[in-house]
């Protein structure tokens, strides 16, 4: 290797070191306030080493917001939201993907179109629509809207496009059946685009805020977004509280990438399959 091409390798490496640095460093202030009292957040110089108030700080986080029962709810709705989720739009993908039947570019077009209107418009008719049925104030309300995620179903869409049709049709020449192409042929390969899709949705519904905030009327079915804003108030602002509360906010979304990151990259590249 030429003393030329070492220096051009160092220089890259240099500069992703930085650029993870400024990239984590956001993180790494959050835990460290979380660990000190309100006061020294903004303290100037910036406090950057851990203080010895992080329990103290999540005990008086749950006296505020019930983190206990705030964290359940978050989990339950984000696992079943998101495993509900993958589902319909795996077997939505797979149909856009592979079968033939009239309408399906304009359904598609209509499902791309959707993507551009924003859920701000659609809040009035969900609300509306969930105090018809009843279920104001219930997991449903927060789970059910939104189940068929019009970018996770373009994206498995496209990542189905690259399953040969040879193979699938050589299937149906030995005898399996539709539901056996898609789960014993298609989901095997797809395993990358659906580990991509599963964070995708996993982050949506972890950080949504505007329609729990509207759907859950006690803080009973609280989600984490909303009752962490339900902190800052008229009164004094306790930021030790706040970035503790951050801190185990960030925690699930962290584990559940790292536990599927190695399947990311190469899921959402598929996406760039044309038909």
């Amino acid at each position: 290797m030429t003393l030329k091409r070492r220096i051009s390798q160092f220089g890259v490496h240099a500069l992703l070191a930085i650029g993870a640095a400024v990239s984590l460093f956001p993180f790494y202030w959050a835990v460290i306030a979380a660990t000190n009292e309100s006061g020294k957040v903004f303290a100037k110089p910036p406090q950057l080493l851990p203080g010895s108030r992080f329990v103290e700080n999540v005990v008086n986080l749950h006296h505020s917001i019930g983190i206990g029962r705030v964290l359940f709810n978050s989990l339950l709705v984000v696992s079943v939201y998101t495993a509900l989720s993958l589902s319909v739009c795996t077997m939505a993908g797979y149909a856009f993907a592979k079968f033939r039947f009239r309408g399906r570019d304009a359904l598609f077009a209509v499902f791309l179109v959707s993507m551009m209107v924003p859920f701000h418009a659609m809040v009035i008719p969900l609300f509306k629509m969930m105090a018809a049925w009843d279920w104001l104030n219930t997991y449903q309300a927060l789970i059910l809207p939104n189940v068929a995620y019009p970018f996770a179903i373009f994206l498995m869409r496209q990542n189905m496009l690259a399953v040969p049709d040879a193979i699938m049709e050589a299937g149906r020449i030995d005898g399996v059946s539709e539901w056996g192409l898609f789960t014993r042929i298609v989901l095997p390969s797809m395993r990358p685009a659906l580990a991509a899709t599963a964070i995708y949705l996993f982050m949506y519904q972890w950080n949504n805020f505007l329609w729990p905030l509207v759907a859950a009327q006690t803080k009973e079915m609280y989600t984490l977004p909303v009752a962490l804003s339900s902190l800052f108030g008229l009164s004094r602002i306790d930021y030790g509280q706040v970035m503790a509360g951050v801190t185990l906010a960030t925690g699930p979304i962290i584990v559940f990438f790292l536990l599927l990151q190695r399947h990311f990259i190469s899921g959402i590249l598929g996406g760039a399959v044309k038909e």
